[in-house]
């Protein structure tokens, strides 16, 4: 994809790698093997993070929807994004699986419908077993970390990038649960290019899939229009405290603000200003900011 070079920004994202292919294949197979259905989403973009095929994968099976990365997001907008998914039907599981806030919460939810399973198999005349649930939602939005902190240890590798997880995998979780951690599977076309980036600002998929000075760009821009959006955390003059320049929209455009800073940070190499931004902003360094809101 070629370089930004002029202050208009719509980046074109494209990711629907092999291993993903393969992955969903493999899901689809597994899927009836399972009880229930443990969704895992980003508090950050909770809708970029719900897959269209998920109701379609979850017909005749228990739904459990986890809000990971609590920590990244401020309280206001947790409380707007749980009353909104309550009254849409869901209940949300909101934890921090890399701190381990709200697992405990969440198995308990997990063996209750374990239990619910088992009083169905007993009347049928069929022996209790642990419930088999599916752990399932886009790259990088936190399952091998959540499993990891149900087993209470390493039994997955986990770590902050899209595409760690490739293959499916079952994992007992003491004698109530057995899960099936599935790599982050996309929707094979996304014409939403939004949510794309989205995905893309928090890191939900893999940085081949698109450029980081027009995702950054666009990022800029999407700053300027959370700020009269007290719960999405964008604090008053963010870009000026943080990077010497403000951004005064009238005045000057992103692209042009990008290539100011980037003449005091990093010797002009956009490409270079373009990644710290981002990596500042999924570091939180730029505050808790909720890039969707209800």
């Amino acid at each position: 994809m070629a370089r930004a070079n002029n202050p208009v920004s719509n980046p074109t994202i494209q990711w629907y790698p092999g291993h993903i292919a393969k992955a969903e294949k493999q899901l689809q197979k597994n899927l009836n093997k399972v009880d229930l259905v443990i969704e895992v989403r980003d508090a950050r973009i909770p809708l970029a993070t719900a897959h269209p095929d998920l109701i379609r994968w979850t017909k005749g099976k228990q739904h459990l929807l986890v809000v990971n990365r609590l920590d990244m997001i401020s309280l206001n907008a947790r409380k707007e994004w749980d009353e909104w998914l309550r009254r849409k039907g869901l209940t949300p599981w909101w934890c921090n699986a890399k701190q381990g806030t709200g697992i405990k919460q969440l198995q308990q939810a997990i063996i209750r419908s374990g239990s619910q399973l088992n009083e169905r198999r007993v009347l049928r005349g069929m022996r209790p077993r642990p419930v088999r649930a599916l752990t399932i939602g886009f790259p990088n939005v936190g399952k091998s970390a959540l499993i990891n902190r149900l087993v209470r240890q390493k039994a997955v590798a986990s770590e902050r990038r899209a595409g760690v997880t490739r293959t499916l995998r079952w994992i007992r979780v003491g004698q109530d649960i057995d899960l099936l951690d599935a790599p982050g599977v996309l929707p094979t076309r996304l014409n939403d290019q939004h949510s794309a980036l989205l995905l893309a600002l928090c890191n939900d998929i893999g940085q081949a899939a698109y450029d980081i000075e027009t995702v950054a760009i666009s990022f800029i821009n999407i700053l300027k229009q959370l700020e009269d959006k007290p719960s999405a955390g964008v604090k008053s003059c963010l870009l000026e405290k943080k990077y010497g320049i403000a951004l005064e929209t009238e005045k000057m455009g992103a692209f042009h603000w990008l290539n100011a800073v980037s003449k005091i940070h990093t010797s002009s190499d956009r490409v270079r200003m373009s990644q710290r931004i981002v990596d500042d902003y999924r570091r939180t360094s730029l505050g808790l900011i909720a890039l969707e809101l209800p």
